[in-house]
């Protein structure tokens, strides 16, 4: 079973940057879709980006388009999550996942991932 661990996250202040790494043991990331979720203290966690198992698709968050980056580095075995220009309401638990039946496309719907890593923590504040 492929196992997920998130790295990267920390203390930065509003309009700064940080990236996230999420790197697979137990199977290659490409295996299958990989999707970045967050949860903010007292609220349900969201789909914040994805990229699916070939890299050729990817999706964000209207909340977090034009200042958060998805990649991955097969030869690595890790995808990473680039943010930018973070806000406030960035501040929360950074989870990555992976959806074994998306090859081609990704989705950001919570359901559709089986295993999960056990999330970074990411505060934005000044």
């Amino acid at each position: 079973q492929l196992h997920l661990v998130e790295s990267g996250g920390g203390l930065v202040q509003p309009g700064g940057s940080l990236t996230l790494s999420c790197v697979a043991s137990g199977g290659a990331v490409d295996y299958g879709a990989i999707g970045w979720f967050r949860q903010a203290p007292g609220k349900e966690r969201e789909g914040v980006s994805c990229i699916s198992g070939s890299g050729r698709s990817t999706d964000y968050a209207d909340s977090v388009k034009d200042r958060f980056t998805i990649s991955r580095d097969n030869a690595k075995n890790t995808v990473f999550l680039e943010m930018k220009s973070l806000e406030h309401e960035d501040t929360g638990v950074y989870y990555c996942a992976v959806d074994r039946d998306r090859w081609r496309s990704c989705s950001l719907t919570e359901r559709h991932y089986q295993s999960w890593g056990q999330g970074t923590q990411v505060t934005v504040s000044s």
